[in-house]
């Protein structure tokens, strides 16, 4: 039986194939676990139709009012994260309250750090995300593009 079309093959990006793109995500008012899914599908790349599991081919987010990023329930009180400094009894706790005073780009940062793969390309991704506290950024020369998550 003879062969009708040529046999398919799945594309395989290369890092200088992929089309990043730049993308501006404004956090206020947003659920903190969805939107940090959503950034992590988008860096990851995994929203293009020429997804390459082992290329960075996801394109760069830029968050403003991270600060303002909304939680459900009672997590402003009761949410933890922890640091350890590598010595006996070296474990810190900070609650989400205080770490939304202290450091509030770091809420998001986690969230989204904890969705991508732990390995050198995770970390590598994690390079093209930039979070900012407040309502301005200074990255207006990448003409990023308003995404609406």
């Amino acid at each position: 039986m003879p062969i009708v079309s040529k046999p398919h093959r799945t594309p395989s990006l290369k890092k200088e194939q992929a089309n990043k793109a730049w993308y501006v995500v404004d956090a206020e008012g947003k659920t903190l676990g969805r939107l940090a899914s959503e950034i992590a599908h988008r860096l990851r790349g995994k929203h293009k139709p020429t997804f390459t599991p082992n290329v960075d081919c996801g394109d760069n987010i830029i968050v403003i009012n991270a600060a303002k990023v909304a939680v459900t329930g009672s997590k402003e009180t009761q949410k933890e994260y922890f640091h350890h400094s590598r010595y006996p009894g070296g474990m810190t706790a900070t609650t989400l309250q205080n770490m939304r005073v202290k450091h509030p780009e770091k809420i998001l940062y986690e969230a989204v750090k904890g969705m991508l793969p732990k390995s050198k390309l995770g970390a590598e991704m994690l390079t093209h995300f930039r979070i900012f506290p407040g309502n301005e950024h200074n990255l207006g020369a990448q003409k990023p593009v308003k995404l609406e998550l």
